[in-house]
């Protein structure tokens, strides 16, 4: 009998990782941790309350052991899972999850129990400060939102920009504190006596807060006072521009424009004129995937096919992997058969994808004659070549080859 885990692992990892690509594991799993995080923000705010905590502590705090155990299982899980992500498949199993652990996002995962803990078997800490902690559990939700993803990306992208800039600001702030110091230090010791204390003016004048706690009262200083609150707007300005256009560039590199030079890279499309391009190009929807994301899993409907533009996915296919790079396509043998998905689809590295719905694909197909034929042709040369290596259902096979004769006969 042969074993199943490593088949369970596979589709564990497809539940955790792939959210509404994992079919309906991945939804329901997605949408209990993620509602699971935000009830935690709840509680930890009203934590903050006297009244409630002391009326509601033993029902708070069965949420919080409750969640813990959650979440410990769910690190604990993917942990083991990792063996499954194609992006880690050459380091073998212990390798693959001595790299998971250190990934920033399971170390997320990782602070987001790790104060419940150590409250429970150390209670020598600050409860207080460890409850705060806890907050690092909202950073989980980065998984499940493409915004705070993004946002992750593009801080990490754009770091040394960020980090110029922010050296700018301390340059700023100790000039200023320095001018004031020498302008207003005899004036008002209290407030300008020393850099240290000057440096709080300095502050709260370049951010353009000012508190009104210190202000200058010579000419001079209300000179010096006037040009640091105008450096001020612009180097606060700069990292928000920096983020800004890298938010952009990431959300341009995430879903792509679609163009002529797009689907020129698609052997599918190359010899059709402009016209025909340009119909085309209204239907396909661009979609980017990250290493190790699921496109879609077995035993989802089928809802569209895929051609690569850029990038390299793989394909489970009855336990054997199947790979596709730039220029190929899939999806388009459960489309002819109006079947489930027979393979999970995970992206081995970054991969750019042309996305073609169902009833798109239907109405291309119908329209142009000389598409359907190569792609019928293509197909059936796909299923003959699958069927030598792997298992595929005999349906699927005849319905590839039907396909091609039926688009010899149309033509």
């Amino acid at each position: 009998m042969p074993d199943a885990r490593p088949d369970l692992r596979r589709q564990t990892f497809i539940a955790l990782e792939g959210g509404h690509a994992g079919g309906t594991a991945g939804l329901i799993v997605e949408t209990v941790l993620v509602a699971l995080i935000l009830l935690n923000v709840l509680v930890y705010t009203l934590q903050s309350m006297p009244g409630v905590e002391r009326n509601y502590h033993r029902a708070l705090l069965a949420f919080e052991y409750v969640t813990v155990a959650v979440f410990t299982v769910e690190y604990l899980v993917r942990l083991w899972t990792a063996a499954e992500d194609p992006t880690l498949a050459k380091l073998g199993p212990i390798a693959s999850r001595l790299r998971t652990i250190v990934r920033p996002i399971m170390l997320i995962d990782l602070l987001a129990i790790a104060p419940t803990y150590i409250a429970l078997f150390l209670p020598v800490f600050d409860f207080r400060v460890l409850r705060m902690v806890r907050l690092f559990r909202l950073l989980k939700i980065a998984r499940y939102s493409p915004a705070m993803s993004t946002l992750i990306q593009v801080l990490s992208a754009e770091r040394h920009a960020l980090i110029g800039s922010l050296l700018l600001m301390l340059c700023a702030v100790m000039f200023a504190a320095a001018a004031m110091h020498a302008i207003e230090g005899g004036v008002q010791p209290a407030q300008f006596g020393s850099v240290p204390r000057a440096m709080w003016w300095s502050i709260t004048t370049l951010t353009t807060v000012g508190y009104g706690d210190a202000i200058p009262l010579t000419p001079l200083g209300r000179v010096v006072a006037g040009f640091t609150m105008i450096v001020g707007v612009g180097l606060f300005a700069l990292p928000v521009g920096i983020i800004a256009t890298g938010f952009v560039e990431t959300i341009h590199r995430r879903d792509f424009v679609i163009t002529f030079g797009t689907l020129a890279r698609v052997p599918v499309f190359r010899a059709f004129d402009a016209a025909t391009l340009g119909e085309i190009m209204t239907v396909l929807r661009a979609q980017s995937i990250a290493a190790g994301g699921i496109v879609s899993a077995e035993g989802e409907r089928a809802a569209a096919m895929y051609f690569i533009v850029s990038g390299e996915v793989e394909a489970a296919v009855s336990g054997k992997a199947m790979r596709f790079a730039t220029g190929d396509f899939f999806g388009e043998m459960a489309l002819l058969t109006e079947t489930m998905k027979a393979a999970t689809i995970t992206a081995v590295r970054q991969t750019r994808l042309l996305v073609l719905a169902s009833n798109d694909f239907d109405s291309l197909m119908h329209k142009h004659p000389e598409l359907k034929e190569r792609m019928a042709k293509l197909v059936a040369e796909r299923a003959d070549g699958i069927a030598k290596d792997s298992e595929i259902s005999h349906d699927e096979i005849e319905a590839a080859h039907k396909a091609r004769e039926s688009a010899r006969r149309a033509d």
